[in-house]
């Protein structure tokens, strides 16, 4: 699975965002788009949906631009991808379409697993809020399971 552009770039200029938002005062697109190397133009189309969904504020005037709509211990990565329509999902069926991603339309053998997978992402990324982000506590979040770690070393032949 690969997450697009659009996604990335929402989580980077939120993490942004909340990042530079503790002087108190609103940070402005052009300052985000040249930190993190985005388009302007791209970013103020990511910032719309952003603030649809409820997840900035705009300030208009001098001095003007966006902060978070809550403190980023609340802002959840998985809503932030949500928001500007990026689906998580690895398979290659459209969500919740009874019809499959074969030539006869039907579901592949392994259909099940990339949607099992995808969950799995969209379960880790709602455990996830920009603070973790800003704060770099991410790394080290996911731990094998038990049954990996219990697994018996196979014998050779």
């Amino acid at each position: 699975m690969r997450l697009s552009t659009k996604g990335r770039y929402a989580v980077m200029a939120m993490a942004d965002l909340a990042q530079h938002e503790a002087a108190n005062r609103p940070v402005s697109l052009a300052d985000i788009a040249q930190r993190q190397e985005i388009s302007l133009s791209y970013l103020e189309q990511l910032f719309a949906k952003l603030r649809r969904n409820g997840l900035v504020k705009s300030v208009r005037g001098p001095g003007g631009g966006y902060r978070l709509s809550r403190p980023s211990s609340e802002l959840r990565i998985a809503d932030v991808i949500l928001a500007v329509d990026e689906p998580i999902a690895a398979t290659r069926c459209k969500p919740g379409s009874a019809k499959g991603c074969t030539g006869q339309g039907a579901r592949c053998v392994t259909h099940d697993l990339w949607e099992e997978l995808g969950r799995q992402i969209h379960v880790f990324l709602s455990s996830v809020s920009l603070a973790d982000v800003v704060e770099k506590r991410v790394l080290g979040r996911s731990q094998p399971t038990s049954a990996a770690n219990n697994s018996e070393p196979r014998e050779a032949a």
